[in-house]
């Protein structure tokens, strides 16, 4: 990948650099390694399990499509994709808007809800289980970077 001359580093990176952006992605794909293993299991994908995590995080616990796409990151037509595909899996549901009746908010069904929390809970197992691994790179860049 080419590297423009402004990015150039001009000085050598000492090597707990390395090992510390090493150790952070090693626990980062071990995590979203895991994560894809349970959500294919439960037969939710990851981004239905973020869009569920982003609704269940939304004032009231709706959102708006809009929403959903910003926090998503993704186009409005790809959150109305995504809500269809939540509301066929019985996991969200469309709620009319008691503020403008043109809009609707999606929220989590008791389903949903349900499947969340199980899902929620075995990723909080698996974040502990890497917390080590993470916490000793994150703290090696820390001090890597304030002796920068």
């Amino acid at each position: 990948m080419p590297i423009d001359d402004g990015q150039l580093v001009r000085s050598a990176l000492a090597q707990g650099v390395y090992e510390g952006l090493a150790g952070f992605r090693l626990a980062m794909r071990r995590f979203l390694a895991f994560s894809e293993k349970v959500l294919a299991d439960a037969e939710v994908t990851s981004q239905q399990y973020q869009a569920m995590l982003v609704i269940k995080t939304a004032k009231g616990g709706r959102v708006m499509i809009r929403e959903l796409a910003e926090q998503m990151l993704i186009q409005h037509h790809g959150a109305v994709q995504l809500a269809d595909r939540l509301s066929a899996a019985g996991l969200a549901e469309r709620i009319p808007s008691e503020d403008d009746r043109r809009s609707v908010l999606i929220g989590l069904t008791a389903t949903g809800e349900a499947v969340l929390e199980a899902l929620a809970r075995i990723h909080l197992q698996a974040i502990n289980a890497n917390e080590p691994l993470l916490a000793d790179s994150l703290s090696m860049l820390r001090h890597l970077a304030a002796l920068a």
